[in-house]
């Protein structure tokens, strides 16, 4: 799933959530696909920091 997609689906999520509520079922998609998100979002960062070089030590 792409990360387009993802936040699409969380977001239908968060509005059915806030509208009508979720069954347990969409409860448990929903904290799964948060977490899949979450994860994209701590490899990206970490991919960032290790490409980052010190140019001048002081």
């Amino acid at each position: 799933m792409d990360i387009d997609s993802l936040v699409q689906r969380i977001n239908e999520l968060a509005r059915k959530h806030k509208a009508e509520g979720l069954t347990e079922a969409e409860t448990l998609e929903r904290a799964e696909l948060r977490e899949i998100y979450l994860g994209n979002i701590r490899r990206n960062f970490r991919q960032q920091l290790e490409s980052i070089e010190i140019v001048d030590e002081k």
